[in-house]
This record gives structure tokens, sequence and C-alpha cells, in this order.
């Protein structure tokens, strides 16, 4: 029958759970199709059907992957609370509190509507990690509910073809891999890809129909031989050819590949009784095909977080064409095509297997308790769960990571003490970098020290989780805040005693309160922490002070007006004005490369600041349109500082590095303590690329912990 033929019947249903033994539940699904039958007479779907076909259609998808009972029951009476009118209460009463909650949570997602696409996707995720925290059932139910909606959805305008496609391909689709049922999540993928992008859909069809002769009499032959090769061998078997779905195939031409470079395109699977079987299997075929270098994959020692077990290999096969061999038990090819469903009826071992998939499914859970989440924390979630690699440790462990993650990542994930005290990691029994990107099935140890001085600073960007960059920021906070609290209280007194104001006469609570309304702090302690830190000088503060008479408004005026003596008219171009005199702001340095803006100043000219100068921002007029020149000569200054973790003297190799890079230091000061140096530098650079190449080179340094360039 063609799956997408709405005319199925009970009868139907009935005939494919044979896998249910017992009469009574077989009685009670038969019983749950007359209510549902009863509840939805005189509803019509939009594509002309009766609505009944609908619910049989949801159910029998869910038998083809040996679901149990409570589920085939639930399946049927999904829709005849929202759609019908019938009440939770009825349902308990007749077929049992675990239906009726599965009903309840199938409603629950089902609540809202699609049709208002002003909702943003973030609702449409919502409503999905909500049934994760009932049953997982009622996701093998939302996933056929789904299925059965995207087969008949020809009928529907095209905007809400595509938002359904997206919404299935985003949400559901990963959920649907993270349970494992391949059978289900293949043909929603193909179908997204229909409703999204039907000229590439159609594309790849058309190839594949063109080419599907020549790749079944490769595949025939292929069969014929590996068959042979086992029956030598007395390996009882089965081969099908596998077709490779047309959004796999999509997805590597996207990555850049050619139709003829898809290695899987020609397939085949091999059935066998036992493990055992596996490999002797796989090794026979290696030892008549040469087999594709690093395509070899063991899924049945390492398997996937779902489950799924198998073998996977790539070899030359006829007329030097690749194929594919994926081998595995009966067993193991049921948990693959129908995931952790397909033991529902095995009840023991179905229980034990449900727990284990209410295991796996906690991440879902835990995010449910982001009651607020934004748009960016639910991008951050569909990711997630896109893009997952699973590594253990040593000791056989699974720890769960977004690609892109690095053994920094996995430190932290274990504990912040091991991230905090690690000191290199081993991956594969192999010393790798910390910035290694951790793949599939990786053992990684961390090694770790009580000696540790604690994570570097330059970790955050080797780092891809926001749960390690948080816990590094985390450490040095700590440690920085009390530092830069000490080095700013001490900036702040030299400079009043080299300016010979009393430190008692000037830090009084009037200063002090006019002091943090003018630099929006808080507390005292902001202030020196501030300082201490390199963003404000002492000699700002003071100065709030000591020009009384000088308004807010002025002060502003006189931080944008303030500039470089230095005209660089030539550099500059100022949108529709020639002749004019550029200044270039002091506060913000700009150099070429920067994104700048113009300031006009009555009398004085143009002055150019960078457009991330806080103080610019404060300016509502008088701004202009201004750009670099292509070509341009002249260096320029600008002011970075170099914060360390060491009481080296490290200026040798500061200067040394500028001079390398053709920049040259205008000044250096540094800031010394117990336990840190601090470099100020003013620089003349060619640019933005000069100075951001030296910067890095500064950062690379051991002891240097930041650089940062400064805007006062």
């Amino acid at each position: 029958m063609n799956k997408d033929n709405p005319q199925i019947t009970i009868d139907d249903i009935i005939n494919n759970i044979k896998y249910i033994d017992n009469q009574e539940e077989v009685e009670k699904i038969k019983k749950a199709y007359k209510f549902a039958l009863n509840i939805h007479k005189n509803q019509k779907r939009l594509t002309g059907d009766d609505y009944i076909k609908h619910p049989l259609n949801v159910a029998n998808i869910l038998s083809t992957i040996n679901a149990d009972a409570e589920t085939i029951i639930a399946a049927l009476l999904h829709d005849t609370i929202s759609v019908g009118n019938a009440n939770i209460e009825d349902i308990e009463s007749k077929f049992g509190k675990e239906v009726a909650s599965l009903v309840s949570g199938v409603t629950k997602i089902n609540k809202l509507n699609y049709n208002n696409t002003t909702e943003a996707t973030i609702n449409n995720h919502r409503k999905i990690l909500v049934g994760l925290t009932e049953d997982v059932r009622v996701i093998f139910i939302k996933l056929a509910d789904r299925l059965h909606n995207m087969r008949t959805m020809g009928v529907l305008q095209a905007e809400k073809q595509k938002e359904n496609a997206n919404e299935t391909l985003e949400i559901l689709i990963p959920i649907a891999h993270r349970l494992g049922i391949n059978q289900i999540k293949s043909e929603l993928e193909d179908l997204s890809l229909r409703y999204l992008k039907p000229d590439v859909y159609f594309s790849i069809v058309e190839r594949l129909n063109k080419s599907k002769n020549e790749r079944n009499k490769y595949v025939q032959e292929m069969m014929d031989n590996v068959s042979i090769l086992l029956n030598e061998h007395n390996i009882k078997h089965e081969i099908i050819g596998r077709a490779k779905s047309i959004y796999s195939i999509y997805k590597k031409l996207d990555k850049g590949k050619r139709f003829s470079d898809i290695y899987d395109l020609l397939a085949l699977r091999v059935f066998v009784d036992t493990v055992s079987d596996c490999y002797q299997a796989m090794g026979l075929i290696h030892s008549k095909y040469r087999p594709v270098p690093k395509r070899f994959k063991d899924y049945i020692a390492m398997p996937k977080s779902n489950m799924y077990q198998s073998l996977h290999t790539t070899v030359f096969g006829p007329d030097g064409n690749f194929f594919e061999i994926q081998i595995r038990t009966y067993e193991m090819d049921e948990i693959a095509e129908r995931g952790i469903a397909s033991h529902w009826s095995y009840k023991e071992k179905g229980k034990n297997l449900m727990k284990g998939m209410e295991d796996k499914l906690q991440f879902f859970r835990s995010v449910m308790e982001i009651k607020d989440s934004n748009e960016e924390d639910m991008k951050n979630i569909t990711e997630a769960l896109k893009n997952t690699v699973y590594i253990y440790t040593p000791k056989g462990d699974v720890i769960e990571l977004p690609y892109g993650s690095t053994p920094i990542d996995f430190a932290y994930r274990i504990h912040s003490k091991v991230g905090d005290s690690m000191i290199g990691a081993i991956v594969n029994e192999t010393i790798v970098p910390l910035d290694y990107i951790l793949q599939d099935n990786d053992v990684v140890k961390i090694n770790t020290s009580n000696n540790s001085q604690g994570p570097s600073k330059n970790w955050i960007d080797m780092a891809y989780t926001n749960q390690a960059k948080n816990k590094i920021r985390s450490f040095f906070n700590k440690i920085d805040k009390s530092e830069y609290l000490k080095i700013g209280e001490e900036l702040l007194n030299k400079e009043l005693r080299k300016r010979k104001l009393p430190i008692s006469e000037f830090i009084i609570d009037e200063n002090i309160e006019k002091i943090l309304s003018e630099l929006h702090l808080a507390h005292v302690n902001d202030l020196y922490i501030n300082i201490g830190n390199g963003k404000f000088t002492p000699l700002q503060v003071i100065n709030i002070i000591t020009k009384e008479d000088i308004n807010k408004e002025e002060t502003i005026l006189n931080r944008i007006t303030d500039s470089n003596e230095s005209s660089h008219n030539g550099d500059i171009i100022v949108a529709g004005i020639d002749n004019i005199k550029i200044n270039l702001a002091k506060c913000c340095n700009p150099i070429p490369g920067d994104d700048i803006v113009g300031f006009i100043q009555n009398g004085i000219g143009v002055n150019v600041h960078r457009k991330i100068c806080p103080n610019i921002s404060q300016v509502t007029e008088k701004l202009i349109n201004v750009n670099w020149n292509d070509n341009i000569i002249d260096k320029y200054s600008t002011h970075i500082i170099v914060y360390t973790d060491s009481t080296k003297d490290l200026i040798l190799n500061i200067v040394s590095s500028a001079k390398n890079n053709g920049i040259s230091i205008k000044s250096i000061n540094t800031n010394k303590n117990s336990l840190k140096n601090i470099y100020d530098l003013k620089l003349s650079v060619k640019d933005v690329d000069n100075l951001n190449k030296y910067m890095n080179q500064i950062n690379q340094m051991t002891e240097v912990i930041n650089v940062e360039r400064v805007i006062k």
C-alpha cells in the first residue's frame, strides 16, 4: 500500500500489531477506534477525507515501529480532545490513567496552532519541549502525527508548507534522531526538503532516477558477490540494497561534494545472527574488497547514544565504484530503524530501555527550567540538538558535548576543579593541544596538578561551550577583582600625591558620590577596580572633582573635541565636504581600518572618533559620515594595556616584537605589584591589521593573560 494513501483501516492496524499477544489489549485498541470514530463523525480534513483517517494513519505509522498497545490507543485518541468534544476524564475512565496521560501530553503539544507566523519559532520550540516532560511516548505520537501531516501537506498554502517543514527540520527531526527512529526521521527529512527547497529536491530525484538502472545493476552484482563469499564460510545472512535518502544526498551536495563523489549512493546492508558473525563478515569483505581509508566505523563496540549499533565500511567495488556496507544483527537493525519503541512489546526489556531513553532525554527536560528563554537561548538549544558529539572518559562514561568542543570544555563539563587544575589532555592515548576539536567516540584523559596556577585567559577563546567560558571568566573575576581593587586604590593615591592633593580631603563622601555618578558606577570598590584594569585613569577621576566649574555637557564636549594635533586631511574623506580640517580624537585614537564617525566642531573642523567610542555615543547631533582613504602612508597613534600574571620583566620582548612588526613605541609605563606587572603602551602603527597582529603576538607570551586597546 502506498504510504500516502489515506485508506488505512482498523483491520490494517490489527494485522500490523501481531507482536502484541495480549488479546485484551487488542480489544482495547478496537474499542479506542470505535470511540474516536464516534467523536470525529461528520468531521473532515482539508484533504476532504473523513477525519478518522488521520488518527488511523498515525496509529498505523506507530504500529510499523512496534509501539506498545497504550501508544497505539493514545494515537487513535490523540485528537479527540483538541479536535473533538471528548474530555480527559472520559478517556481515563474508558482506557485507563496511562492512556489518558499520553493523550493529555499530545494535546498540550498541539494546543496552540501554528497559523500565526508572527509567534516566532520560540513558541514552537517550547511546545515541543513541554511534551518532553511528560512521557517519551508522547514524542513518538507527535512524530507520527507530523509525519502523516507532512505526507498530506500538499493541500496547504506554500508559506504554511515551508513553516511546518522548517519547524520539522529544526525541532522534530533532531528529536527523532535522538530517539533512534531512523525510519521516521529519514522520511521527515526528505519531506521537509521537498517543501523547503522543491527545486533541489526534484533535481536530486531526477538524477537518481536517471542513474537508477545502472546503480541497480552494480548493487545486484555486489550483493551476489558478497553473498557467495559469506556462504563459502557458512555465515547465515541476508543482504539488501540500501537506498540513500534524498536529504542526506542534499546535505553532502550542500557541503560542496559532487554527485559522483558521494560514497554511499551504492550501499548494502548485511544482516547476520550474532555479533561474532558481524566481525567475521567484515573481515571477509575486507579480504576481497579494498577498504577506503578512514571510512571504517565500529558502532557495535562503541554504540551511539541512541543505542544504534552497526559496523560501517566503504570499499572499492566492481568497476571501481565505492560501496558503503553496513553489517549488523537483526536485533540491531530493529533498534536502528524503529528505535526504542521496537522493544516495548518485550515488557521487562522494554522497561529497562524506556528508563535508558528517559535518562537520555534529561537534557531536554532541564531546558524546561528556563521559563523565559529568549530567541538566542532557543537558537543555542536547537543547535545543541543538531550538532552533538559523545566523548568517553577513560572509565567508559559518556560525556555529551556540542560539536566544536575542546578538551577544555570536556574538563569543565566534568567539574570546575578539573578544568581549573588542568595542565594537559590525552585523546586516544595521544597528547593533543588544548584547542583540539573533539570527535565522536574520542577517549579523553585530563591531566591535572594540585600545583596548577589555574586556567590561562586565552582558554576562553579555545573553549567552545558557554559553560566552560563562564567558568574560566569566573575564575579570573575572583582573582582580578581583588587585585584590580588593590592596584586601582594604589594608582589613585599615587596620582593624588603627585598632584599634592591630600588623600583624606579628596576621598570624602561628597566627592565619591559625584565620581560614581559621573562614571555610572555603584560602589567605590567598582571605581578602584576600573582604575586597576585600565578602564579609567586616575587623572580622569581626579579631574571630575578638580574641574567643578565644567558641567556634564561641557565635559562630554571636551572629551570628543580633545584631538591629536597633527592633521590627517588627506587620509580621511569627509562625505560631501572638501578642504576641512581633520582632527583625531585622543580618547579612542582611531587608526586606519577602524570604523569611524566625524563630529563637527564649529571653528575647529571635524573630530574623528571610532564608532564604538563611548564618548561619541552620548552625542546625538553634529555627526557626519567619514571614511579612510585607500592609500595611507602615515602612522597613527594608539594606546594598549598588557596584563600579565607574572612579575617577570617583559619589556625587552614587547619592544622586540614591536620592532619586528614595524611599530614604534612612543612610551611605555609599568605598573608593578607583588604578583604581576601591567604595561601601559603608547604606539605608532600603520593600521588595524598591523596592531592586531602585534597584539596577538604579545598575547601568545606565556606570562600574558590579556591585551586590551584603550578607549578613555
